[in-house]
């Protein structure tokens, strides 16, 4: 179905790069960062508009390489299914739905070990403002064990990718398209995308739940991941639902 690139996938593309330009032209890359990545609510780095532009926002050559490689592929398509107007939303609210359930994951780790320190006689403001400066108290590590990680990674912790948004339109490709066939690079064997996508979004929660990469980056946000495709999911069954609308937004 997919000829040539559509307009908003072609609009989407024009915008990550050029703020990848930015991100290493301005600040030696830090000033960019700093303004759009998507910082933990708590940490004073936080700025309500980085929760749409961290989407925009990658680490490095191959993470946005692969990112616009996937929306190319997948969104192409799904825009041709959805129209314009219709993919720009579905593909914004996948990346807040993304956004949401990581910091919500994040939230989870932090306030997991907040309440354990004060229960060990810790400040809370003591302890924010530790973390604030970029340290950590020593006496935190024995109290905390195997939660002083994910506490401390929590609060420092930047999201940026548009990996979340998507993750969404893999979903909607995947329920949209069942029976097409799709394959990994390093593992060049056609699946179903009704097999292939489930599988994929599994592989991300248990790398999110373990902390064990399977086959991504350890920095992954793989909550993000989750996010996005659970987004994605609930608004296709929503739409789909309201045969009215069936898919399309002229």
């Amino acid at each position: 179905m997919r000829q040539g690139i559509t307009e908003a996938v072609k609009h989407l593309l024009i915008i990550n790069v050029l703020m990848f330009i930015g991100t290493l032209a301005i600040g030696n890359g830090q000033s960019f960062y700093q303004w759009f990545a998507l910082y933990f609510p708590k940490n004073p780095m936080f700025q309500p508009w980085q929760v749409l532009t961290h989407m925009f926002m990658h680490g490095n050559v191959t993470h946005i390489l692969f990112n616009m490689f996937a929306l190319w592929m997948f969104g192409t398509t799904v825009e041709q299914v959805f129209g314009m107007r219709k993919f720009i939303v579905f593909y914004l609210l996948c990346g807040f739905g993304a956004a949401i359930i990581q910091v919500a994951f994040l939230y989870f780790q932090f306030n997991t070990g907040l309440e354990t320190l004060i229960e060990s006689g810790f400040s809370q403001t003591d302890i924010v403002s530790v973390l604030s400066d970029g340290q950590y108290d020593k006496r935190w590590v024995p109290v905390l064990g195997d939660k002083f990680e994910g506490f401390a990674s929590a609060f420092n912790a930047t999201m940026v990718g548009a990996s979340g948004a998507i993750m969404g339109i893999l979903v909607a490709f995947g329920m949209l398209f069942p029976e097409s066939k799709l394959m990994l690079i390093f593992l060049p064997i056609p699946i179903k995308a009704k097999y292939f996508i489930p599988a994929i979004i599994a592989l991300d929660l248990f790398s999110g739940l373990t902390g064990q990469s399977i086959f991504s980056p350890s920095n992954t946000a793989y909550m993000a991941h989750v996010g996005g495709a659970l987004t994605g999911f609930l608004l296709m069954y929503f739409w789909k639902k309201n045969e009215r609308d069936k898919y399309r937004w002229n």
